[in-house]
């Protein structure tokens, strides 16, 4: 699913569907923009099967867990490094703030 195999071609894998959203993540977009964009892109794709939105969303699902992407004042943005993440912050130390 997230890599290519038997059942699943190497441009349906989440990581290649992931990498499309990517490319056309140029700037803050909304949700349905970018998902215009990559339907676009890959209509224009020969041979190119349908994506399905559920599939879409699998892959910036993908993209979020792996800090690639978040989201910011309702617009998907894409992440540079892992530490441009705002939810990645480290954890405070066992003894911050328990009054000992």
């Amino acid at each position: 699913m997230i890599l290519p195999t038997k059942g699943i071609r190497a441009d349906r894998a989440l990581l290649s569907v992931g990498a499309d959203v990517l490319r056309l993540l140029d700037e803050p977009k909304t949700v349905s923009r970018i998902w215009d964009e990559v339907r676009s892109a890959w209509g224009l794709r020969e041979g190119a099967s349908r994506l399905s939105f559920d599939w879409f969303v699998l892959a910036l699902d993908l993209l979020y867990v792996l800090g690639a992407v978040d989201m910011e004042h309702g617009r998907l943005v894409r992440r540079t490094s892992r530490t441009d993440s705002t939810r990645l912050k480290p954890a405070p130390a066992p003894s911050e703030g328990m009054g000992t």
